[in-house]
């Protein structure tokens, strides 16, 4: 397919005018590359759809801008539905803070018909199975089953120049389609950011945030997520979170509502030529170990600062953020094989990945669904005592409720908590004991206000939301 579709294209960049291929008897490739368009088109569009999310925001007060207002505000974006059993990937900024989320699913009798132009929708409540922040991805639900799907593609294979269509529903615009290239195929945003994007220059506007970005046969190589603009509107430059990311992150939201990252314990940096002048090493561009974590997987490996790092599982090594990212989608228990260069020589170590800890994962263990769960929200939560301090020694009040996991196989309420939230008071109410807390959610009636005050890297904000 993908071969017919270059093919038709090359065609039509070298024909000399469609009435010459007319009159040599030919077909006309313009018409067979639209052909295809379409037919590719009609193959995932019924896989991608509309979320429409609603929630409370705080806005300040016309009449007097000291005093801020809870208002109820309604956005829509796209997703991806990648599995037929109702499992929807999409972006996690998408789905943060909502009370209420829906999808706007194609119709059975809609997905089947080629002919018409119209896509007729159906809307279905969805809850959140897991959200991913540091990767701004987040997997939901429907209560649906055959629906349309689309399959991972490769993304360590798309390359400069691929042709890509990008669907989602821009300004609400359901289901639309708009094609390009690849850009760049492994773009760096921001020093923080781990992740290494797609840049396209196909068309995406807000909304199609959480939308597909599929390669010429159809396959999921990217989740579009940002777009640079100084006008708010498409100009070119989009960005689509890579799907071998993508996937990674959606089997473990679906498994245990959490994602794992990988670590050996290095902390390493490009190559300049200065620093390699300054320490001695014999090539001038790069990645080298400026830090080993003792006791880490590298360490037991014996790898050392200073150790030139030249590939990893035979791919070359060209930059630590190349570096760093590998690493960061790895599986905990997963033998990687590293090529190191410590001054002249050369050597091949294995390193074995491990978990990288995030501040609450003890706390996970000291939880358990008898015990913690909180049905309705679909967490466990333990109480702060003289031990739960102790692991987080910055707390801003000393006693709460803290999120230690999500159980997303029990929530019927969707809710903006994540692990390591500190929940202090509902509805002004200070909470300190977890069967208070049990209480007081349990005997909200459906359509009652709730106000969580929480606690979140060191900050209060608050979560409102009606109950259903």
């Amino acid at each position: 397919m993908k071969s017919r579709f270059v093919g038709a294209l090359l065609l039509a960049v070298l024909s000399s005018g469609t009435g010459s291929a007319q009159k040599r008897g030919g077909r006309n490739p313009l018409s067979e590359f639209s052909e295809y368009v379409r037919e590719l088109t009609g193959r995932v569009s019924p896989a991608v759809v509309e979320i429409v999310v609603s929630g409370y925001t705080t806005a300040e007060s016309e009449k007097n801008p000291a005093v801020s207002q809870i208002s109820h505000q309604t956005s829509s974006a796209s997703g991806v539905i990648v599995d037929p059993g109702g499992y929807i990937i999409t972006n996690a900024h998408v789905v943060q803070g909502a009370s209420k989320v829906r999808v706007l699913i194609p119709s059975a009798r809609s997905a089947l018909s080629q002919d018409s132009p119209v896509l007729r929708t159906r809307s279905l409540d969805a809850h959140t199975i897991g959200i991913d922040s540091e990767s701004d991805l987040a997997l939901i639900r429907v209560d649906q089953e055959g629906l349309p799907s689309l399959s991972f593609g490769d993304s360590d294979q798309v390359r400069q120049g691929d042709l890509v269509l990008a669907i989602g529903s821009p300004m609400g615009l359901h289901n639309s389609v708009s094609m390009g290239v690849v850009s760049a195929a492994a773009r760096a945003l921001g020093d923080d950011n781990p992740i290494l994007y797609i840049q396209t220059d196909a068309s995406i506007n807000p909304g199609n945030s959480g939308g597909a970005l599929v390669d010429t046969s159809g396959e999921l190589v990217g989740l579009n997520t940002y777009i640079v603009s100084s006008s708010g509107g498409s100009e070119g430059i989009g960005f689509a979170i890579p799907s071998n990311v993508v996937r990674n992150v959606y089997q473990q939201l679906k498994q245990k509502g959490k994602v794992s990252r990988g670590s050996v314990g290095l902390f390493v940096q490009d190559i300049s030529p200065v620093m390699a002048k300054g320490l001695g090493l014999s090539l001038q561009q790069g990645v080298v170990i400026a830090d080993v974590e003792p006791d880490s997987p590298a360490d037991i490996a014996g790898l050392k600062r200073r150790d030139v790092i030249l590939s990893l599982n035979s791919k070359l090594v060209e930059s630590a953020r190349q570096f760093a990212f590998d690493i960061y989608r790895r599986q905990t228990g997963e033998h990687i094989s590293m090529e190191t260069q410590r001054g002249t020589s050369h050597r091949s170590v294995s390193v074995v990945v491990k978990e990288e800890s995030a501040p609450w994962d003890p706390l996970a263990a000291l939880a358990s669904p008898e015990k913690n769960l909180i049905p309705r929200l679909g967490i466990l939560c333990i109480e702060i005592d003289k031990d739960v301090a102790r692991l987080l020694p910055e707390l801003r009040r000393s006693y709460g409720i803290i999120v230690a996991a999500k159980a997303p196989q029990n929530q019927t309420q969707a809710v903006d908590l994540q692990p390591g939230d500190i929940i202090h008071a509902v509805n002004n109410i200070p909470i300190a004991v977890l069967s208070a807390f049990r209480e007081i959610i349990h005997d909200f009636q459906a359509g009652d206000a709730v106000v969580l005050q929480i606690e979140r890297n060191g900050r209060f904000r608050y979560i409102a939301f009606e109950i259903d």
